[in-house]
């Protein structure tokens, strides 16, 4: 991983969950590629949703043998502690994903508040420009839309920069596409598709030109 400043695939194997490697999240991958300096045996994984925490956790479990513990911030604070706790005893790797770390949410179990005081926070930002063009490149590829650079390109400027609203855009153009003869995708047709689309949030109608 010697560029990290450009997307990747992680891993290369197509048959195995993709992840998407850019700026926003390349420090992130770094920190879980060297656990090994990690203080304890556990490490706290934030992002906002939709960014791929979960999809980077499962490579990370599968690659480790370690564990994930998803949600955290509503999760049984009980049953955190235990894995916690485990996950030191057996020396294998937690990871513990939430929207933010403690104690932007409240802890209310003393000992647990004391052990994730200690566990290294890593994470997910908002997503960069070459990271936003990768993913819309990305998921319409999943669902076998055809888009060439200069659709990702115009899509890219006019698209909230946020997970969330990045595919909300894609789920908009695919429902725009459904009983299309045609799966390939023009600037004429994305901006036809999104202006007839109930406008979500994430679509900026002043910069349709």
């Amino acid at each position: 991983m010697s560029q990290l400043e450009l997307p990747l695939d992680w891993p290369a194997d197509s048959s195995a969950d993709v992840f998407l490697i850019g700026e926003a999240n390349s420090r992130a991958v770094h920190m879980l590629e060297h656990r090994g300096a990690w203080p304890v045996m556990a490490a706290i994984l934030t992002g906002p949703r939709k960014s791929g925490r979960s999809r980077l956790a499962r490579i990370f479990a599968s690659r480790t043998g370690g564990h994930v513990f998803d949600d955290a911030q509503s999760a049984d604070e009980t049953r955190l502690f235990h894995a916690w706790n485990l996950a030191q005893a057996q020396r294998t790797p937690l990871l513990i994903i939430c929207d933010s770390p403690p104690p932007q949410w409240q802890v209310k179990l003393p000992d647990l508040r004391s052990r994730l005081a200690a566990t290294p926070v890593l994470r997910i930002d908002p997503p960069d420009d070459t990271l936003i063009a990768e993913l819309l490149g990305f998921w319409f590829a999943r669902r076998e839309i055809v888009a060439g650079p200069e659709v990702l390109e115009w899509l890219s400027k006019r698209t909230e920069r946020s997970y969330v609203a990045l595919l909300s855009t894609v789920e908009a153009i695919e429902d725009g596409l459904r009983g299309a003869r045609s799966r390939r995708l023009t600037v004429p047709r994305a901006r036809d598709i999104l202006s007839e689309a109930k406008p979500p949030s994430s679509w900026d109608h002043k910069q349709q030109g």
